[in-house]
């Protein structure tokens, strides 16, 4: 299988009907799969039983560098929630999610008949990818934004929506500080290292990480990608890169929550899968771009001048109209799911 065969196979909608309730529930899981996480480490686990699916942390798979509170780690739970419940609709199922704060925490889905719901956010699900490139700079409408505002908004989270060209500069400001030391720590560039898949065996293999490709560069061995990455990843090149992206967006949105906990972190998660499924419907890119809120030094600074008070900025994400890039992999289905009783 090569990588255009191995994206053609992960980045799809059910194909046909599902024979059975069994089938029927690892396709829901599939959906939830789709979902981001940070450096495409798929920080998930899936557990099945009679009318529910939950979804536990895997802390095997964290970042602890550029992640050390777990944040992006119960954020990326919160997407594969977002896309489950989405996906159950369509499928006839209502979907209902609930965090259970004990232990690790656990994410669980009740699942009930209801008549089938088949929204553009479902349909958007294999199309909505996280876009490492420039954008044209172009502007969205007053109703694309509405569209976008009223899908990023949940319990207890909000999304600010910034397309002025200062509130753009002044986040834009923040990102290079965060970026900066970022790519000045050397257990920052180690981490990253350790999840970039150079070539496109290695990707395929791993079925996880951040390809070449993803990141907008040619597939190539590992130890030639580990040498250039090495040599090249500086910070005065990423700060060029990333303030050329941001200034190419039409906006920035920055998701808060008002409490700084994990089920806050869960929703925050919910409320930006649905606003990038809600831009996917729209033609619309968008792409991370986390280090003001990553870096704890700069967190605090960024809160402030965006007037935040209590409230933690959660994400940043830059949006605009762009081409599309190539799309990340995901592990097989087995390999995420823990239990599986259909009952």
């Amino acid at each position: 299988m090569n990588h255009d065969q191995a994206v053609a196979r992960i980045w799809r909608h059910a194909e046909g009907g599902v024979p059975d309730d069994a089938a029927r529930l690892q396709e829901l899981v599939r959906y939830a799969t789709l979902a981001p996480s940070g450096h495409n480490t798929q920080c998930w686990r899936f557990r099945v039983a009679d009318g529910t699916i939950s979804i536990l942390p895997d802390l095997s798979r964290r970042t602890p560098v550029v992640d050390p509170d777990d944040h992006h780690l119960y954020v990326s739970l919160g997407c594969a929630a977002e896309n489950l419940s989405q996906a159950a609709r369509a499928f006839g199922l209502t979907g209902e999610v609930a965090f259970r704060p004990e232990g690790e925490g656990e994410l669980l889905i009740t699942l009930e008949s209801c008549r089938p719901e088949v929204s553009p956010l479902f349909e958007a699900i294999p199309a909505r990818q996280c876009t490492r490139t420039d954008f044209d700079g172009s502007t969205l409408t007053g109703e694309e934004l509405r569209l976008l505002e009223a899908a990023g908004t949940g319990r207890g989270v909000s999304v600010i929506l910034l397309t002025e060209h200062g509130a753009i500069e002044n986040v834009l400001e923040h990102v290079m500080q965060g970026n900066t030391q970022q790519v000045s720590n050397p257990a920052f560039r180690q981490e990253l290292e350790t999840w970039i898949r150079f070539s496109d065996r290695e990707a395929i293999e791993a079925g996880d990480g951040l390809s070449a490709r993803v990141m907008g560069n040619p597939p190539i061995p590992r130890w030639l990608g580990r040498w250039l990455f090495r040599a090249l990843f500086r910070e005065k090149t990423e700060n060029a890169k990333v303030a050329r992206q941001v200034r190419s967006s039409a906006g920035v949105a920055v998701f808060v929550s008002d409490i700084d906990d994990r089920a806050h972190w869960v929703e925050a998660g919910r409320c930006y899968q649905r606003f990038a499924l809600q831009a996917t419907a729209l033609g619309i890119r968008n792409a991370f771009v986390n280090q003001p809120v990553e870096e704890a030094g700069v967190r605090p600074a960024f809160a402030k001048a965006l007037g935040l008070g209590a409230g933690r900025p959660d994400l940043v994400v830059r949006f605009g109209r762009g081409k599309a890039m190539p799309r990340s992999l995901r592990r097989p289905i087995e390999q995420v799911l823990i239990e599986t009783d259909p009952g």
